[in-house]
């Protein structure tokens, strides 16, 4: 049974030209209404997937830190009340580094929120302006020394290979990320996610993306100065102190249940992989219509289930057990992997392995996505 809840609040005061998630603006939001929704949601799945207490409960967007704080406490409230919580329970609350939503952290803190994971995404006011961000630099930082006031954790994201974006001016811009002291920092190579204006943009030639081989040389980079800082990777795009790794986030990655709501919502609990509806409307109106926002719920075969594992594992540089893999899904190590696979890319040092233990090295992570394609065994890519 689940014993993390993932929060969508999926509403945001501008839509980013870098984000596929599932955001949306509006000019109004009856707040009332998504309390009496969101309480009714989580009932319904608190049903189906309770009897545990919490570990972990994470508001995500869109952009929950335009949520007033009342609301969030009523989430908790209800959310206590249905499940429990552990008593070092970790409820962590995605922010923009507006001063408008900066001015609700105290309040947010006081709901129970205590740990907040900032939006900063770069330091360099011109960049934020291609970005799409409605902040400043100096508005972030204003914000980011706020945070540290109320909350116990502070996480701060930043995008990077940016077009054009050099060596220099990354190792400059995170050395002075570092050096703020927050205990997590979350580094993201810039995407092109489909369906977004970035996508739309590079393919009418407005910009290019960083090549490959720059990429990978600011990924070293970032590596370098986090590990000497003694905020080493724990996954492909996180770095933290030891001891302050997102639990949440590591409940995903470590392929365990946990409940979701709210629109477009997943959740993985009993097997089974739920979905909620993603348009708020709809989300709404199939609450209303039946208690829960559920748009799918289907079985997953063992097959689905150890392929998600596997590909979430890997992302840990701590990598994955396969023998324990092999044991929770019923399965022999190869219907998971391709051995002679696993071996040829570590010998070419992409990639380690320590008995029943696999990973990939800090030298295969910028090349996960191809590595995962070619030890990944076929009937698994194949169910």
């Amino acid at each position: 049974m689940a014993k993390a809840l993932y929060i969508h609040w999926p509403f945001c005061a501008k839509k980013c030209p870098y984000c596929d998630f599932n955001s949306h603006v509006r000019d109004r939001v009856d707040v009332a209404s998504w309390e009496t929704a969101l309480l009714a949601d989580m009932r319904a799945e608190a049903d189906a997937a309770g009897g545990e207490a919490l570990t972990s409960i994470f508001f995500g967007g869109g952009t929950p830190s335009l949520m007033p704080p009342e609301l969030a406490a009523s989430l908790l409230n209800e959310a206590e009340k249905l499940w429990g919580f552990e008593a070092d329970i970790e409820i962590t609350l995605e922010a923009n580094p507006s001063s408008v939503e900066a001015a609700n952290f105290a309040s947010l803190s006081s709901a129970g929120i205590n740990r907040v994971s900032l939006g900063v995404q770069s330091l360099d006011d011109a960049t934020l302006q291609w970005l799409g961000r409605l902040h400043h630099s100096q508005e972030a930082l204003d914000a980011l020394e706020t945070a540290q006031e109320h909350f116990a954790r502070v996480n701060f994201d930043l995008i990077y290979a940016l077009p054009d974006q050099t060596a220099d001016q990354w190792k400059s811009q995170l050395s002075k990320a570092i050096g703020f002291g927050t205990s997590h920092l979350s580094l993201y190579q810039l995407t092109i996610e489909p369906g977004t204006r970035f996508a739309t943009d590079v393919r009418r030639g407005v910009f290019t993306p960083l090549d490959d081989d720059a990429a990978a040389e600011l990924f070293t980079i970032t590596q370098e100065l986090t590990e000497a800082a003694g905020l080493p990777a724990y996954e492909t795009s996180n770095h933290a102190r030891v001891g302050e790794e997102s639990r949440h986030n590591l409940t995903y990655w470590r392929y365990q249940d946990y409940a979701g709501i709210g629109p477009g919502a997943h959740g993985r609990r009993g097997g089974f992989a739920t979905t909620r509806h993603k348009k708020p409307e709809n989300f709404l109106n199939a609450v209303e219509r039946r208690g829960h926002g559920i748009a799918e719920q289907r079985m997953l075969s063992a097959s689905d289930q150890a392929a998600e594992a596997l590909l979430m594992g890997l992302r840990l540089t701590k990598g994955i057990d396969i023998g324990a893999l092999s044991a929770r899904f019923g399965m022999q190590t190869d219907a998971l992997i391709k051995a002679d696979k696993v071996d040829q890319y570590r010998k070419l040092g992409l990639m380690w392995e320590d008995a029943d233990r696999i990973g990939v090295t800090t030298q295969g992570r910028p090349l996960l996505d191809g590595l995962l394609g070619e030890i990944v065994a076929d009937t698994l890519v194949d169910a």
